[in-house]
């Protein structure tokens, strides 16, 4: 037991930056207060081999504009990322694959959401890559900038999830509304579980209603994740909800409960995802001591 304790690594965390993202300074404050190693890069230095996403637990794609939303948010950078070569010639959509083929976690929160569903990425029902869903404008056809309370979907295939039934986070987008691309995938998608988190009311019912629902999301769907619960993509943004303090209410809701957390709803996922890591690699160097001390 104390060999593997003081032998464990922290967990690593790389946050992507460049093209318009510019909610990186948030998230790697987030993975910084759940305990975990962060980088922030520029996209640029991953293609150029400068910096390999293979040393690193957890992949970040944070929100923001990319390329300005000019083309549908997130389309541009999607075809960046999945059709860029790098400098060793190697697809750069090739090593996400091996990424995660080694076990390792995706993240992508609102403009990040986007681009991991244009990627083809998220739900990823047939296992092939290819896009079967998509964010487009909200039914309000206005930027949305409001908070919203979230429905964890049982089960939750996902770590990052692990143990939260509900969360009030904010969102901030134009287009977050999910459209599925036909009935067959919507129906793969519920028979998966893959729709983890929804937009609900205060006490956790689903609902469709304006503004509780503040995109008109099919399958009111905040957030996606694949079958291996290893990428996880949502529209509300968990890095803005870190403190109690970030909230707009925050003093009636102390006022209403002096024993409130001081932590935010948004530190839960980045908690859990931590200890997921470190945990299975607590059990993978104790089963490394055993062996050895046979």
């Amino acid at each position: 037991m104390e060999y593997w304790v003081k032998n464990m690594k922290k967990v690593k965390s790389l946050i992507i930056t460049g093209f318009g993202i510019n909610c990186e300074e948030e998230m790697a404050a987030a993975y910084d207060l759940a305990g975990a190693e962060t980088d922030i890069v520029h996209l640029n230095d991953l293609f150029l081999n400068r910096i390999s996403i293979h040393d690193y637990d957890i992949l970040n794609f944070p929100g923001g504009f990319s390329f300005g939303d000019d083309l549908g948010s997130g389309k541009v950078l999607a075809n960046k990322m999945k059709y860029k070569k790098m400098k060793n010639d190697k697809l750069f959509f090739l090593d996400l694959q091996d990424f995660l083929s080694d076990g390792k976690y995706i993240m992508g929160v609102c403009n990040g959401f986007q681009f991991l569903v244009k990627m083809g990425l998220l739900p990823n029902t047939e296992g092939d890559m290819q896009q079967q869903v998509t964010l487009t404008r909200n039914n309000s056809a206005q930027f949305e900038d409001r908070w919203c309370y979230l429905k964890v979907n049982q089960p939750s295939l996902t770590p990052f999830l692990e143990n939260i039934e509900l969360l009030q986070l904010p969102v901030r987008h134009g287009e977050g509304k999910l459209i599925i691309k036909n009935q067959q995938i919507e129906t793969e998608i519920v028979e998966q579980n893959l729709n983890c988190l929804s937009y609900c009311d205060e006490e956790g019912n689903v609902t469709s209603k304006y503004p509780l629902n503040p995109n008109g999301a099919e399958l009111n769907c905040a957030g996606l994740t694949n079958a291996t619960g290893q990428v996880f993509g949502l529209m509300p943004h968990p890095e803005a909800f870190l403190s109690l303090y970030n909230h707009p209410n925050w003093g009636q809701m102390k006022r209403s409960n002096s024993g409130i957390s001081a932590e935010g709803d948004g530190l839960k996922i980045f908690k859990n995802i931590v200890k997921y890591i470190l945990n299975r690699q607590a059990r993978k160097d104790a089963k490394v001591y055993v062996l050895k001390k046979g």
